[in-house]
């Protein structure tokens, strides 16, 4: 059984390409696969290895290098998977680690709330739950009573927030995704645009499904997640319906 780690971090890198670089050297070494993606803004990445292998990158990540800093508030989470997880390493460039077409530096985001109070603020009043993925993703699973605003990319939440009446802008905001990077970009949005209370699921679904029990659950469905596991349940379990197998693979992002 592999270890599969997924983590993210905002933090401004002054050299994206030198932590290309050893991220490339490094998981090369360790035998590891998977996707990183590397920006100035900072990384974000799932990669799949022996657990020995897992915990001596993530190691790596922790440990500040002349060229970068370490990652102390790297947001990370760890699951299982089966041998052939990913076909190949892929340690990529780009403007944003995840695109909605500005940078997060130096960004107000919502309030994080852990796993073990999201149902406490699900049963507030005047609460609007929003779920920041993907149409499709929804499909497999949601929270119930959550808005699903019909999304075909994670840009055209701009969208989504901007057609919202007026009167929406004195309720709290609770959002999720499914690991929480999406909800860092979005809360900082929803912010600018003028709605005061915006909360975000802190590590996201996966988090929820890892943490909460499942008899205290108000998730309804699998989460979908981008790689050949394509959607986990409670305690981060395979629960892939395989009747959506080759369709969410024809989905999944490079």
């Amino acid at each position: 059984m592999n270890k599969v780690a997924a983590f993210y971090v905002f933090v401004r890198l002054e050299s994206p390409e030198a932590v290309r670089t050893e991220f490339l050297a490094e998981c090369s070494a360790l035998g590891l696969f998977g996707t990183v993606l590397v920006s100035p803004e900072g990384i974000n990445g799932t990669l799949a290895g022996p657990p020995a292998c897992i915990d001596a990158f993530v190691d790596v990540l922790h440990r500040p290098a002349a060229h970068r800093p370490g990652f102390t508030n790297l947001e990370l989470k760890f699951s299982g998977a089966g041998e052939a997880h990913f076909d190949r390493l892929k340690i990529k460039l780009k403007r944003e680690i995840i695109t909605f077409g500005d940078t997060m530096l130096g960004r107000r985001t919502g309030e994080y709330v852990a796993a073990k109070d999201w149902n406490a603020l699900l049963d507030e009043p005047d609460v609007m739950v929003i779920d920041t993925r993907n149409a499709f993703e929804v499909e497999f699973g949601t929270f119930e009573g959550a808005v699903n605003p019909g999304l075909t990319s994670f840009s055209a939440f701009r969208d989504f927030v901007d057609a919202l009446a007026p009167p929406v802008k004195g309720q709290k905001i609770a959002m999720f995704c499914t690991g929480g990077i999406r909800c860092e970009k979005a809360s900082a949005y929803m912010i600018e645009a003028g709605f005061p209370e915006v909360f975000q699921l802190q590590g996201g679904i996966l988090r929820y499904l890892e943490e909460v029990p499942e008899t205290e659950s108000r998730w309804r469905g699998e989460c979908f997640v981008f790689d050949r596991r394509v959607a986990l349940g409670h305690g981060l379990s395979l629960n892939g319906p395989p009747n959506f197998l080759d369709t969410a693979r024809g989905n999944i992002a490079e």
